[in-house]
């Protein structure tokens, strides 16, 4: 004798739960009409429909959902690399959790896992040089990536490539980026 079909049980099971739950919009979406909801509200009638050898249901494949599934695997993986280069470059708990929402507890796990120093204080201001250095190489690189000074996402970009490339704290370049929007120097 054949085994009930695993399908069937499994579109009972949900059919079932959403019944007790209340959820008849969602019994009437999988395809249930009231003559079959009418039907699970027999115990042998289910048993009938649980213990069918022949499916009786068939399932078919969002496409579009399951690719934007996929694609927020990839979303917080990136998130994660993003989350984690900030850390290593001197972001500060505040620019973290401005743009990812990580409490301050997130934050100095993220920087333990890392294996990065506690942080003590704020980073310094940057002297004369490093602020007209900095200017160089920020001025230019907004023209050439087209940013617009109100797009946080990609100054945040630039923020990072620029504390990699300069050796300073993100934290650091951010208030001094915001500091000349602010005050117009664009």
């Amino acid at each position: 004798m054949s085994a009930p079909h695993p399908l069937n049980q499994a579109v009972i099971a949900q059919a079932l739960h959403d019944l007790r739950n209340g959820q008849l919009r969602r019994c009437k979406a999988m395809g249930f009409g009231d003559p079959e909801l009418d039907a699970l509200k027999q115990p042998a009638m289910v048993s009938i429909l649980l213990n069918a050898t022949v499916s009786w249901c068939s399932v078919q494949v969002n496409r579009d959902v399951l690719q934007r599934l996929l694609r927020q695997v990839h979303d917080v993986d990136t998130e994660v690399a993003t989350i984690d280069r900030m850390l290593r470059l001197g972001a500060s708990t505040e620019m973290v959790s401005r743009f990812y929402g990580l409490t301050h507890q997130e934050v100095a796990l993220r920087r333990e896992i890392l294996g990065l120093p506690k942080r003590k204080g704020r980073h310094p201001v940057l002297n004369e040089t490093q602020e007209t250095t900095l200017w160089e190489h920020w001025k230019p690189a907004v023209k050439a990536r087209g940013i617009a000074l109100n797009d946080d996402t990609a100054m945040l970009t630039l923020t990072l490539d620029l504390a990699d490339e300069l050796a300073l704290p993100a934290s650091v370049i951010w208030s001094a980026i915001h500091a000349w929007i602010e005050q117009g120097l664009t």
